[in-house]
Order: C-alpha cells, then structure tokens, then sequence
C-alpha cells in the first residue's frame, strides 16, 4: 500500500489540519510524515508538509502554529479600506523569520517523505510545481531552501507579496490553482510514480469549509461585479477543491480517499485572525479523534525509507 497525505490552503486555519494530525500522531506513537510515501500541501498545507517532511513532529508543527501565528498575522485586522489596496495586509517578515527558526536552511532533497509543493509563475500564470527529487526525470528542485518553498507557496495575493527566490520567476500562493492539492498529490503518484492505482490510500485534509450563500447586494438583485465581488474568490476555491476531489477519487478509487474538512459557519474562520488559533485546534483534536476509526490501519506502520534520487540544477520547474 503507498499512502498519500494532501493538505488544503487556510491561512492561519491551517491550525486545523495540524492539530488533527498531532492528535492521530499522539495514538500512533511515532512522527506522523514517516507514515506517508507522499505529502502534497499548498499554501499553508505546504508548510505543515515541509515541515513533516523535514522532520518534524505534528506537535511541532502545531506548536508553530500557536507560537508564530500572531506574530505572523499581527496588525492585519488595522490595514484595511485605502491601505489594503495599495498594499499587502501583511509584512512577510514575521513568516519569514519563523521560517528560519523552524527550518533553518533545510533543502528539499533532506525530506523523508516524497513532497509536492504547488505554486504559479506570476509573470506567465503558468504552474510551478515543488517537488523532491523522487524520480530520474526531477532533476531541479532537491537543492531548494525549503524556506522559499514555503514564502512561495503561502504568497497569498493581497495577503502577502509574491516572492522572488534565489533562483528562478517570481511566485505567488499554489492556492490559485490548487488550494486543495489532492489531485495533484494523486495524479504524480499515477502519472510519473507510476503506482497501481488498487494500491493508492489518501488522507486529505482541509483547513474548514463553510456553505455558499449569496451576499446582500445579490440578495437584492445585483448580478454585476456589486454582487458576486465579496464571494468571487470564495465561490471558484470551493468548486477547484470539489472538482479536485473528485478527480482524486476517480483516479484511485473512492473508498480509497479519506477526506476531512469540517463545514462550519460562514464567516467562523477568516485566513487571517489568530484570534480564532484555539477553537480551530479544539476542532482538529475532536475531528481527528471521531476519524481515527476509519483511518487508522493507514498508520499500521511506517512507510518505506525515501532516498532523494538527485539533487542540484537550474530550476525550471519540475515535471
């Protein structure tokens, strides 16, 4: 069996996801990420994946949750209206500095687990796809700091500045195109792994999800940019996540597919307010504990040791 982790893209709420997994690793008794032959994460998930796959703990990775996050998010509920549009609501300092501290100048070649990091080229919209050197034909990406992996994929537009690496195009958060990597985690386990798709388990997890309901203005019969402005961005994330997960449970078979993901009030959890840090890691402790059930032949034991099979080159982005 080849088990799969996928991460969604939250913001601060990736709390949820890191607790859920510190809450199954306190059960199973040993570091969650040597439990999976792949990790895919986008955005926040690309953190909790670099993290995992660097070794360490899930309560690690939660711990820098609830340690960084307001720092991370501070002063952000003050920059709106004029000043939100001009620039950036937050300064990318405080990432990157609790970057440092919890992965130092870790490259992704030092992973344990084969990781699939997403993001998008700004300047073409093409995708940019991190990847461990997991197979002959990924030549590019093992000598990349994990640290510009990470400010890359979490570049939120409007939350926080694209970012320009050592080397190669200036990037932005993989949440535009892939906030919920599932597919993506499934697709290079099939298409470039080449693993049998009767052998593939997955765990994916969300960061919450809240139900689609129509703002005032189109309550009121605005149909124009007045109406569908606040809940654009909201509307086209929910369907790339369901479209996703569909395609992941077409490929390796719905029984396969375990995901979590939480539906909760509208408005509940925004990206940015560490306010809301201790509700949502009560919600990943409950949910993981209500799904240990159902998932926890998938940590029976340890995955196969995984060995980077290159490493160094210009990156151009991977296969």
């Amino acid at each position: 069996m080849r088990r799969i982790l996928s991460i969604d893209g939250g913001g601060i709420k990736g709390a949820f996801p890191a607790a859920f997994l510190a809450e199954v690793e306190g059960q199973v008794g040993a570091p969650i990420g040597r439990h999976f032959d792949l990790i895919a994460g986008t955005s926040t998930g690309g953190i909790i994946a670099l993290g995992l796959g660097l070794g360490m703990t899930a309560a690690e990775v939660l711990g820098f949750y609830e340690d960084a996050g307001p720092r991370i998010f501070a002063g952000g509920r003050r920059r709106l209206g004029l000043r939100w549009l001009a620039k950036t609501k937050h300064d990318p300092a405080a990432l990157r500095e609790a970057l440092e501290d919890a992965l130092g100048s870790k490259t992704l070649a030092m992973s344990v687990s084969r990781l699939v990091i997403p993001s998008v080229n700004s300047e073409t919209g093409d995708i940019y796809l991190y990847k461990t050197p997991h197979h002959p034909r990924i030549r590019f990406d093992g000598d990349r700091l994990a640290i510009d992996v990470a400010l890359a994929t979490a570049a939120a537009p409007t939350y926080l500045p694209a970012h320009w690496p050592v080397t190669g195009p200036l990037l932005i958060d993989g949440g535009v195109w892939a906030n919920n990597p599932v597919a993506v985690a499934v697709t290079e386990a099939v298409g470039v792994l080449d693993w049998a798709r009767d052998e593939i388990e997955v765990l994916s997890i969300g960061c919450t999800s809240s139900p689609l309901e129509p703002g005032m203005a189109r309550r009121r019969g605005f149909t124009g940019l007045v109406g569908w402005a606040p809940d654009i961005a909201t509307t086209m994330m929910k369907a790339q996540s369901e479209g996703a997960l569909g395609m992941a449970k077409n490929l390796a078979g719905a029984k396969s597919v375990f995901r979590y993901n939480p539906e909760v009030a509208p408005g509940r959890y925004s990206l940015d307010d560490a306010r809301s840090l201790r509700s949502l890691v009560g919600l990943g402790h409950q949910t993981a504990r209500h799904a240990l059930g159902e998932i926890q032949h998938l940590f029976a034991q340890p995955a196969e040791p995984f060995v980077a099979s290159a490493r160094s080159g210009a990156n151009e982005g991977s296969p």
